[in-house]
This record gives structure tokens, C-alpha cells and sequence, in this order.
């Protein structure tokens, strides 16, 4: 066994320990996206720090608690706050909640995330399905020797985002005439926001919106088996030839505006699963 299968399994069972049972459903909340724990039925509330192995969220927006309970019926996990590469996190320890996750038994991962509008057509608080994603991280999740046991060495990403999952949430987002967008998510580092010139150019190369998170945890969930629902929040407007300074405070603000309806979108979608 690795040391990293060793530090997934110790992980697990003192969660288990704690819990008493399995999850199907994962979750991660980003920035400012944290309402969707209230509710959830809670079976327990473990804060990071506790946790073996975890690291701790050091954004605004963030609250760092792991939560375990039930959702539209679903046993499910979820992450208040996650963890970005900007903060000086390894890609291994961003995605070692995905890893732990799939140990507890979760098939599927639900990921939100607050973004930057690259697409004209989008306006702040919409919510955008991601149908695929471009990394620019600079850098991917599974470098360096593969782990069998998690996974095949060259994992296939022609469907990184679930095409039923999507489906699905287009379905219930009329049911509830919630206005959805579709689209594509890049990932920069940060976690300075991009200039005009780099705007231009993500848009050029096809992204609808742009993040610095959420790509890591999608492919080592795809390395894993899952299948992955990623859902963004457009925050701000990033369209180069009409931008305005941008603050993290500001973001945060919209996410919450628009939280109510992605709590419902999000609610809805696991309950139809």
C-alpha cells in the first residue's frame, strides 16, 4: 500500500468512525457557496482541523467543515470551503478530500465554484453548467507515479463533466425556471484576477468563464471513477474592452445573491438522481 492509499484509508475510517455510514453523493462549496449546508440534515459537522491529513481553508467565503448527512433524500458529504493552489497546497493535498470521498463511497462529486464572466453574453449571478474545461494551471493532479489502486495512469477526459448529470440539471433548472447558461471553465492560478490581455486571450481560446479552482478536483474524480457535476456562479464581468477593478469582497457578495438559486438547482438535481 502507498503512502498516499495509507493516508485516504486512515482518513476514512476516522471519518467513518465518527459517521457511521456511507455517502453517495459529494459535494464542494466554493467561495461564498456555503449556505447549501444549512440544508442539509446533519448527521455530523467535523471542522478541518480535526481531520487527518486535511489541510485548512484559508479564504474568505471559506468555512472549513466537512458535513455528512442527507439532501434531497441522498446520503451525501460536503465541503464547506475548499482549498486552491494559490494558497501554497500541493495538487495532491487540493484533492485529497476528492480521494477521501471516493473511500466513503461517493459515485458522484457535485463541484460549484464562484467565476469571472468571459462570455458577453453572461451577467453577474448566473449560474453556468460546465460542459468542459481548460487547465491552465500550469500543472495536473496526477504527475508523478500512478497509484493503481486510485485509478488507470492515462484516465480518459472526453467527458469530464457528466453528459446525463447535465441533462438532468437542465431539466429540473425549467422545472424551476431557473436560468441556467452552458459553457467552458478555465482555471488559472491566481490569485492575482487576470488583465485584459489574458482575458482576451482565454476568451479567444474558447472559455466562457474563468476560475482558480475546480479542475484539479474534477480530474482526480474522473482518475477515481466518479462522475462530476460542475456548476459555476458568474461573480463579475471580465470583458476586456469594458473592465472595472474587481474585489474578492465583491465576489463573495454576488455569490450570495445568487446562492438561493443555486441551493435549489443543487438540491433539486441530487434529489432527481
Amino acid at each position: 500500500m502507498s503512502k498516499l492509499t495509507e493516508m485516504i484509508t486512515e482518513t476514512a475510517e476516522f471519518l467513518l468512525s465518527r459517521v457511521k455510514s456511507k455517502s453517495k453523493v459529494g459535494i464542494i462549496l466554493g467561495s461564498g457557496l456555503g449556505a447549501l449546508g444549512e440544508e442539509i440534515q446533519k448527521e455530523a459537522v467535523i471542522s478541518y482541523e480535526e481531520i487527518p491529513y486535511f489541510p485548512v481553508s484559508t479564504v474568505e467565503g471559506h468555512a472549513g467543515r466537512l458535513l455528512f448527512g442527507k439532501l434531497g433524500g441522498k446520503k451525501v458529504v460536503a465541503m464547506q470551503g475548499r482549498f486552491h493552489y494559490y494558497e501554497g497546497y500541493s495538487m495532491q493535498e487540493i484533492t485529497f478530500p476528492v480521494r477521501v470521498m471516493r473511500a466513503l463511497g461517493a459515485e458522484v462529486l457535485v463541484i460549484s465554484n464562484a467565476c469571472g464572466g468571459l462570455n458577453p453574453q453572461f451577467k453577474p449571478g448566473d449560474i453556468m453548467i460546465i460542459r468542459d474545461h481548460i487547465n491552465l494551471l500550469g500543472i495536473n493532479p496526477l504527475l508523478g507515479p500512478n497509484e493503481d489502486e486510485l485509478g488507470t495512469r492515462f484516465p480518459d477526459m472526453s467527458e469530464p463533466y457528466d453528459r446525463k448529470l447535465i441533462a438532468l440539471t437542465e431539466k429540473v433548472a425549467l422545472e424551476e425556471k431557473i436560468k441556467v447558461q452552458k459553457g467552458v471553465y478555465v482555471a488559472m492560478t491566481g490569485p492575482t484576477l487576470e488583465t485584459a490581455a489574458e482575458y482576451r486571450f482565454l476568451r479567444t481560446i474558447g472559455a466562457d468563464v474563468v476560475g482558480m479552482s475546480t479542475v484539479p478536483e474534477d480530474i482526480v474524480a474522473i482518475h477515481g471513477g466518479m462522475r462530476v457535476l460542475g456548476l459555476s456562479v458568474v461573480t463579475d464581468s471580465c470583458l476586456p474592452d469594458a473592465l472595472k477593478p474587481a474585489s474578492h469582497k465583491e465576489i463573495i457578495k454576488v455569490a450570495a445573491e445568487a446562492e438561493p438559486k443555486l441551493t435549489k438547482l443543487m438540491k433539486r438535481v441530487i434529489e432527481s438522481m
